[in-house]
C-alpha cells in the first residue's frame, strides 16, 4: 500500500493536535458537550414556525442588552443633562441616532413578540402538565419586559417623559395600604426629581437586566428538562434541533431584526422638549402598550380608580399564573380548543378597542397644533396685518364675486395677480367707495376700519398665482388669532415675521421658549412672570385665548 504524502500527513497532525485541544477544553469546562447537546437536542416532529418566538424575544433582550451598552458610554444619568446626552448622541455621535433608534423600537418589538409568544403558548396549551413552572416565569419574563418600558421612559426627560412618569407613579400611590411606601421607594411622593430619576434608571440598568438573565436561564433550562411541547396528534418520531428548526429560528429572527433596522432608520424616535414640570398644560400620554389601560381607567373615575388600576391587572396576572391549574384536560389540537381562542380573540378586540378609542380622543396641545400650522405652508410667513386680512376677506364673503384661483366665472376679476395690476392706495379707496372709483361697478363699499382694510389690502397685494391658494386656505385658528393680534396692537412692541417694533421680545419660535400655561397666564396678569414690564393685561375669553395662543404658537423660527 502506498504511503500517504507529506500533505495528507500534515493534516492528520493538525486534525489530531486540534481534537486534543478540544478533548482538553472539554474535559476542563464541559462546554463542547454543552452545545453539542443543546444543538442535537431531540425536539417534537410537530416542532415548527409557531415556536420560533422564543428565539426571537432572546435576540430581541440581547439587542437590546448591547444598544443599551452602546448607549451608556455617552449617556449622562442625571436630569437636564440627561436630555442633552441624549441629543448628543442623536446628532454628534456615530450611527447614534440608528443605536437609539434599535433601542427604542427594541423595546417595542420584545414586547410584542412576548406577548404573541405567551399567546402561541396559551392556544397550544403548552402550560400544561408538567410544564406549569415554564409558565409561571414566561409570565414573570413578560412583567419584567414591561417594567422595561415603565422604567426606561423617564430616562430620555422630555416632557412627554416627565408627565408620562407622573402620571404613572401617581397610579401606584392609589394602591391601597402599599400605596405611599410605593411612593417613598420611587421618591415620587411629591414630584418627579433627581432621587426619581435615579432609580429609575438604577432599576432599568442594574437591577432588571441581571433579574431577567437569571429568569431567561431558568426559563430555557425548564424547557429543556421538559422538553418542547408537542401538538396533540403528533405521533411521529422525535427529530433533531439542528438543523431544520435552528434554521426556522434563524429566518425568525433575520426577519425580525430586518424590521428592526428599517424601523430604526426610517421611523423618528419622538424626542420632544426638555421636561419641563411647570408645564401643567401636558397631556400626557403612555407607549402604545399601556394605551389600552390608560382608556380603560376612564371608566373608573374618583374612588373607583383604583379598581381599574390595580384591581382588575392584579386579577388578570392572577388569573394567568392560575391557568395551568385550572385547565388540567388533556391536551387537544388547537382547532378544537374553542374556549382559548374565544378568550384570546376577546382579549385582542378588547385591546385593540380600547387602545384605538385611546389615540382618537387623544387632544392635540397648543405644541402639537403649532406644529401642525407650522408645517411649510405659504400662509405661516405672513405678516399679522396680512393674515388678518385672510380673515377679512373671508368675513366680507369676497369669495362670491373674486376667484383667487382658476375657476367657474364670477362677477368680479380674479385676485391672484392684483398685486401686480393695482397698489394699496387704489384698494383701499376702492374698498371705501367702490363706485367713485369704478363708476358701474356693483361692489357695495367694504364696511372695516382703516386699520382692518390695510390688513385686507395687504392680503391681497401678497397674492401671486402660484401662492393664491396656500394663502387662502390658512387655518381659521390661525387666522383669528392674527386678528386679535391685530386688534390688541401687539404689533407695537413685539415682532413677528419681520414685522413691528421691537420693544418687547420677538415672538418667532414662541413655541419653543415657553408652554401654554405660561403663555396665557403672562396675558392675565404680565407682572407676576415678567416684573417691570409695561405690557397691560388682556383678560381674553376663553376663545379668544385659544385662538392668540395657538397662532403664536405657530409662528415659525425666525
Amino acid at each position: 500500500m502506498a504511503r500517504a504524502g507529506p500533505e495528507i500527513r500534515g493534516n492528520r497532525v493538525v486534525r489530531k493536535t486540534r481534537r486534543t485541544i478540544l478533548d482538553w477544553f472539554d474535559h476542563r469546562t464541559g462546554l463542547e458537550t454543552a452545545i453539542r447537546n443543546f444543538f442535537y437536542e431531540e425536539i417534537p416532529s410537530s416542532s415548527g414556525w409557531h415556536q420560533v418566538f422564543g428565539s426571537v424575544a432572546l435576540f430581541l433582550f440581547l439587542v437590546q442588552a448591547f444598544t443599551g451598552i452602546l448607549l451608556a458610554f455617552n449617556y449622562a444619568p442625571t436630569p437636564g443633562d440627561a436630555y442633552n446626552s441624549l441629543k448628543y448622541i442623536i446628532t454628534e455621535v456615530t450611527a447614534g441616532r440608528l443605536v437609539h433608534g434599535l433601542h427604542h423600537w427594541g423595546a417595542s418589538m420584545m414586547i410584542a413578540v412576548v406577548v404573541i409568544h405567551m399567546i402561541q403558548v396559551f392556544l397550544f396549551g403548552a402550560y400544561k402538565k408538567p410544564r406549569e413552572a415554564t409558565w409561571m416565569v414566561g409570565i414573570i419574563l413578560l412583567l419584567l419586559t414591561l417594567a422595561y418600558g415603565l422604567t426606561g421612559y423617564l430616562l430620555p426627560w422630555d416632557n412627554r417623559a416627565y408627565w408620562g412618569t407622573v402620571v404613572s407613579t401617581q397610579i401606584a400611590l392609589n394602591v391601597p395600604l402599599l400605596g405611599p411606601y410605593l411612593g417613598r421607594l420611587a421618591a415620587a411622593e411629591n414630584n418627579i426629581g433627581v432621587v426619581t430619576f435615579a432609580r429609575f434608571f438604577g432599576l432599568h440598568v442594574m437591577i432588571l437586566p441581571p433579574l431577567t438573565t437569571l429568569l431567561i436561564v431558568w426559563h430555557v433550562y425548564l424547557v429543556r428538562r421538559h422538553g418542547v411541547a408537542p401538538l396533540a396528534d403528533d405521533v411521529r418520531p422525535p427529530k433533531k434541533f439542528y438543523p431544520v428548526q435552528v434554521m426556522k429560528d434563524v429566518v425568525a429572527i433575520f426577519v425580525a431584526f430586518a424590521i428592526l433596522y428599517v424601523m430604526a432608520l426610517v421611523v423618528k424616535v419622538p424626542l420632544e422638549r426638555l421636561a419641563d414640570p411647570t408645564d401643567t398644560s401636558y397631556i400626557p400620554r403612555p407607549d402604545w402598550y399601556f394605551l389600552f389601560l390608560f382608556q380603560a381607567l376612564k371608566f373608573f373615575k374618583g374612588s373607583l380608580e383604583p379598581v381599574g388600576s390595580i384591581l382588575l391587572p392584579t386579577l388578570a396576572i392572577l388569573a394567568l399564573i392560575l391557568i395551568p391549574f385550572v385547565d388540567r384536560g388533556t391536551l387537544r389540537r388547537v382547532t378544537q380548543r374553542t374556549t382559548a381562542i374565544g378568550i384570546v380573540g376577546l382579549a385582542a378586540l378588547g385591546w385593540t378597542a380600547l387602545t384605538v378609542a385611546a389615540i382618537k380622543t387623544t387632544p392635540k396641545s397648543p405644541q402639537e397644533l403649532a406644529e401642525n400650522l407650522a408645517a411649510p405652508a405659504a400662509w405661516s410667513g405672513l405678516s399679522p396685518a396680512e393674515l388678518a386680512g385672510v380673515g377679512y376677506f373671508r368675513q366680507e364673503n369676497c369669495s362670491a364675486c373674486h376667484n383667487l384661483t382658476d375657476g367657474g366665472p364670477k362677477p368680479g376679476p380674479n385676485l391672484a395677480d392684483i398685486g401686480k395690476r393695482k397698489d394699496a392706495k387704489w384698494m383701499i379707496g376702492h374698498f371705501k367707495d367702490p363706485s367713485q372709483v369704478v363708476p358701474g361697478t356693483s361692489m357695495p363699499p367694504i364696511p372695516l376700519s382703516d386699520a382692518q382694510l390695510n390688513g385686507l389690502a395687504a392680503f391681497l397685494l401678497k397674492l401671486k398665482p402660484e401662492n393664491a391658494e396656500a394663502l387662502a386656505t390658512a387655518p381659521a385658528i390661525a387666522v383669528q388669532g392674527a386678528q386679535i393680534y391685530q386688534d390688541r396692537n401687539c404689533g407695537t412692541c413685539h415682532v413677528v415675521n419681520g414685522v413691528g417694533v421691537k420693544l418687547g421680545p420677538a415672538l418667532n419660535g414662541l413655541a419653543n421658549r415657553r408652554t401654554q400655561d405660561w403663555v396665557e397666564k403672562h396675558f392675565v396678569n404680565p407682572q407676576a412672570l415678567s416684573p417691570g414690564t409695561i405690557m397691560p393685561a388682556f383678560p381674553f375669553s376663553s376663545d379668544e385665548m385659544k385662538a392668540i395662543v395657538s397662532y403664536l404658537f405657530s409662528v415659525p423660527k425666525g
